[in-house]
């Protein structure tokens, strides 16, 4: 479950966020009764806890995928790390508090395979200053690694042509 979930944080306004209704799927509500609950509760969510998505916003979200709000009226709210702990609270079900614990794993797990990839780049950079052009050949190359595209390689050999 937590790997799903991981896969459905997106990164909107440079936060990273779980959309109304997969927070719903998660906690086992429709996604109506948990925006229900969210407007009683309004108080507990402030701005960097959730915010509605604008219309820009929402329309590029749905052009990555296509599945997104096919049958909603109205934009999704997005929910920060923060505000997916405080709707188990609010839901106050077993499955909510259950699923929060999901939830907030994946947030960890985002924050710590970042974290880790800024840290090898930043020993990297310190090797990189200290031996300067003894190595350079070879930073150049993780670099480009570091860089590099999943894109298609370019078939190498001889080819036969057609007759």
């Amino acid at each position: 479950m937590e790997f799903q979930i991981v896969n459905s944080i997106h990164l909107i306004r440079g936060k990273r966020v779980l959309l109304d209704s997969q927070l719903a799927d998660i906690y086992g509500v429709e996604t109506k009764r948990l925006n229900e609950q969210v407007k009683r509760n309004l108080s507990r969510f402030p701005e960097d806890f959730m915010f509605q998505l604008s219309e820009e916003e929402w329309k590029i979200l749905r052009s990555q995928n296509a599945t997104f709000g096919l049958l909603r009226k109205y934009r999704p709210y997005a929910f920060t790390e923060h505000g997916a702990v405080m709707l188990a609270s609010v839901l106050n079900s077993e499955v909510a508090i259950k699923a929060s614990i999901f939830v907030v794993r994946a947030f960890v797990q985002i924050r710590d395979y970042l974290a880790t990839h800024k840290e090898l780049a930043e020993k990297i950079e310190k090797l990189e200053s200290k031996y300067d052009h003894q190595f350079a050949v070879v930073f150049d190359a993780i670099k480009q690694l570091f860089h590099e595209k999943n894109e298609p390689r370019r078939e190498i050999g001889f080819k036969v042509g057609k007759v």
